[in-house]
Formats: C-alpha cells, sequence, structure tokens
C-alpha cells in the first residue's frame, strides 16, 4: 500500500494552502464527507446511519455512478446531504492530461446538473487526492472550492483492521476537521464497522455536524 497521511501534516497544508484541508470554526463543528458513490446498498446503509444521528455530510459523487444510481444520487439529495464533484470516471490527475481531466470533471457536473441539484458552492476532490498544478489553477478559475481533508480513515485500505480504521479517525478528530470516508465496495467491510462507532463518538463529544460550506 502506498504511503499516506492520517492526519494531514501541517507542513502539506502550508505548501498547498490553495486546498482546503479544515474548517476551523468555534462552535465545534466537524465536516463528515464520503467519496466515489453513489453504491448501491452501501450508500443506502450509509444514509441510514447518517439519519439516525440527524448528521449531514458532503458526498462526493463520481458522475458515472450517477447515471448508474440516479435514484440513489436523488435520495443523497433529499435527505439534505450536500454534493461535491469526483469527476465522471474516477481518474488521477497526475496521469491525466488537463484538457481530458477538465473535460470529464465538466462531464460530471453535467450529470450533476441534470438532477436539478443547486450547487450553493463548486465542489471538488480530486480522486486519490493527486491532481496537478494546472488542473487546480483551471478549476479554481471556473469557480471550484478544492476540498481535501484533515483526517483520513483510510478505509478503503483492505490491509489494515476495522479496529484501526477506527482510530485513525478518533484518535486525529477535532473542531474543524473535514474526515473522509469512501461508500465504495472495497470500503465497505472497515466503514461498516467504523462509521457508527464514529458517529456515537461525535455525539458524546457533542460535535456539531455541518456539511461543508
Amino acid at each position: 500500500m502506498s504511503f499516506y497521511w492520517i492526519k494531514t501534516n501541517l507542513i502539506i497544508k502550508w505548501l498547498f494552502s490553495k486546498y482546503v484541508w479544515d474548517i476551523p470554526n468555534t462552535e465545534n463543528k466537524i465536516y463528515l464527507s464520503f467519496d466515489d458513490g453513489p453504491t448501491p446498498e452501501i450508500t443506502d446503509w450509509v444514509l441510514e446511519e447518517l439519519q439516525k444521528h440527524n448528521a449531514k455530510a458532503t458526498f462526493f459523487c463520481v458522475g458515472k455512478n450517477i447515471e448508474q444510481q440516479p435514484q440513489l444520487f436523488e435520495k443523497i439529495i433529499e435527505n439534505k446531504h450536500a454534493i461535491g464533484n469526483h469527476t465522471f470516471n474516477h481518474l488521477n490527475g497526475w496521469k491525466t492530461a488537463t484538457k481530458e481531466y477538465l473535460k470529464n470533471v465538466k462531464r460530471c457536473a453535467k450529470t450533476i446538473a441534470k438532477h436539478n441539484y443547486a450547487l450553493t458552492s463548486k465542489f471538488f476532490r480530486p480522486p486519490y487526492g493527486k491532481m496537478t498544478k494546472a488542473q487546480l489553477d483551471a478549476l479554481r478559475k471556473q469557480g471550484y472550492k478544492i476540498i481535501m481533508w484533515d483526517v483520513l480513515s483510510a478505509d478503503f485500505d483492505t490491509s489494515i483492521s476495522k479496529e484501526k480504521c477506527l482510530k485513525n479517525v478518533i484518535s486525529n478528530i477535532k473542531p474543524g476537521s473535514i474526515i473522509i470516508f469512501h461508500d465504495s465496495v472495497k470500503a465497505f467491510q472497515n466503514l461498516k464497522y467504523t462509521l457508527p462507532k464514529v458517529l456515537d463518538y461525535i455525539d458524546e463529544k457533542k460535535f456539531q455536524y455541518d456539511v461543508i460550506p
């Protein structure tokens, strides 16, 4: 498994300050986010778990998955969660020409727009957290906020235990944290153990849920 930060290093945040890594606040707010859906059954399960806690989150959706699961995408919106663009085909920006990458982002945006979802802000998260400076600058010029994360659950990593996944999150949450999970088949084994316990922990510590503003 390639190296990744669980708690994003302060130097990384400083070096890449054009990205949104966290949202400091005095209201004890934290920001849950889910990547790669909508995914049948798994996204449904996530929505049910969030509803139990009256928790709101931001879903960074893959355009192809929206096309394949339009009713499930509508369900995310109906539950008053926020939506972000995660490209149409889950592209790795480091391996994709800028023109092709931007075209793919636009295709995802059009797919989202078909569902009459009114984006209050244009959120974008690069798959794998990888994009070039040219891609970043072009999307920022189009009005996108590039949303990264402060706490990585690493639920996608099948080599770690579900207990380690849980520890990754609860050991690093602080007010303003953007926490990333994945509503994907690959991540579900870790997610189904971790998410309910994280939600209980958030309630216990009296953090406030909010969508990314």
